[in-house]
């Protein structure tokens, strides 16, 4: 099979550069081993996570980060790109890479976001909260939500917040197993009549001093039309939290972008790996798939966005980290054995582990040579430390949009 472009990893950093690429016309596939970061997401997007402008932040990082060797005006062009092409996909977005709002964690806490799904709760600063009163309501049996933990942090803010739980029939008997009660699953129940009995649930838990009612993401699971229609149904001010463990917003997400990426003819093989890289020289001329083999995938240009530690794009033993399919080179901050601290709460040294890359657009290397048609992408490029950062999704699109402008541009 031949492509333009051969995309190793279908999370949020693959999909954004296939979309890109795709909307130009170019012929793509996407190799998706399975389950992404996304599916973990908050509902929001993070650049950089700090107060007010995320872009003029970036002038304070080190010189190999990520960031800074894109540069701050092609950072910010980057990042204005993105609210249309998740907009394209059908995906509303809030916010502006000019300055952060704040999101509303699932433990109570506000914290800095670039762009945030539509439907959750922002605010453009956590000292000023437009409501004075709210309602916190969760559903009976729900594993993933803890409603005193939100109500604790709008107290602590100023608001004077309640609980309640409630359900409907149709909800309630999933309460039969108690692996039935996560958020993926209700979502998929929770639309037609089965949301008009929650809404119904809602008004009537609600009182009328409540000037915010909160639920946990649940609403929603394939597009956005169950969550505006609970919300219309409510008929009151409304808004969606995060909840822990899997992302209602955030698999919602993939899978739109998805949508998005094959209707504008790219190739998503799901559920597949690469399992070796076929070079001739300096130069990637197919990859082999654990479910096609003999059949290899030959593209002019290759583009590796599988990720870091959480997707195995890299893998880390306590005396090293490896790129494990290409054998690339790696990059970490320090010797074993501090490559961890002991500490959970710090900082890991490992963290800022990655791929050796050459120049603005990201070529691998490899036995100390670039490879010439082999960029990477996101989480696995060394220099950057998302966690403690909060740029994850910043990393993972503005990356994106770097080398597929690049190919773009060579092509």
């Amino acid at each position: 099979m031949k492509f333009d472009t051969v995309i190793i990893g279908g999370g949020l950093s693959g999909l954004t550069a296939g979309i890109s690429l795709a909307e130009a016309g170019r012929k793509v596939a996407i190799v998706s081993t399975g389950q992404s970061a996304m599916h973990f997401s908050s509902g929001s997007l993070e650049l950089l996570s700090c107060p007010g402008n995320p872009i003029e932040a970036m002038a304070k990082l080190p010189s190999d980060h990520p960031y800074s060797r894109l540069g701050a005006d092609r950072a910010a062009r980057f990042a204005a790109e993105v609210p249309g092409i998740f907009a394209r996909a059908g995906i509303k977005t809030a916010g502006t890479h000019e300055a952060n709002h704040y999101r509303l964690t699932p433990v109570g806490m506000f914290k800095p976001a670039w762009l945030t799904l539509e439907d959750y709760i922002t605010v453009e600063n956590p000292a000023d909260i437009p409501w004075r009163s709210a309602c916190v309501i969760n559903l009976h049996g729900f594993l993933d939500f803890y409603p005193d933990f939100i109500a604790a942090g709008l107290n602590r803010a100023g608001v004077s917040t309640r609980t309640v739980a409630i359900s409907a029939p149709a909800i309630e008997r999933r309460r039969e197993s108690t692996t039935e009660m996560r958020a993926t699953n209700i979502a998929r129940v929770l639309h037609g009549d089965t949301a008009k009995e929650l809404a119904r649930a809602i008004r009537n838990a609600a009182s009328p001093d409540d000037e915010m009612i909160l639920l946990p993401a649940v609403a929603g699971f394939r597009d956005f039309e169950a969550s505006r229609m609970l919300k219309a149904e409510v008929g009151r001010p409304m808004a969606y939290v995060a909840t822990m463990g899997t992302s209602v917003p955030g698999v919602r997400a993939q899978l739109m972008l998805e949508r998005r990426f094959t209707a504008l003819g790219g190739t998503y093989l799901p559920g597949d790996t690469v399992v070796r890289g076929h070079f001739d020289g300096t130069r990637l001329k197919a990859v082999e798939t654990a479910n096609f083999r003999s059949d290899l995938l030959h593209a002019r240009d290759f583009i590796l966005t599988s990720g870091s530690f959480f997707s195995r794009g890299l893998v880390a033993t306590p005396e090293r980290v490896e790129e494990p399919v290409f054998g690339l080179d790696v990059s970490t901050p320090v010797r074993s054995p501090e490559l961890f601290n002991k500490d959970l709460f710090s900082p890991q040294p490992f963290m800022k582990s990655g791929i050796l890359t050459q120049g603005s657009d990201f070529k691998a290397m490899r036995d100390g040579l670039p490879i010439e048609n082999l960029h990477v992408c996101g989480s696995a490029l060394a220099g950057a430390d998302a966690l403690k950062e909060g740029s994850g999704a910043g990393i993972a699109t503005l990356t994106a949009l770097a080398v597929s402008e690049k190919l773009k541009n060579n092509n």
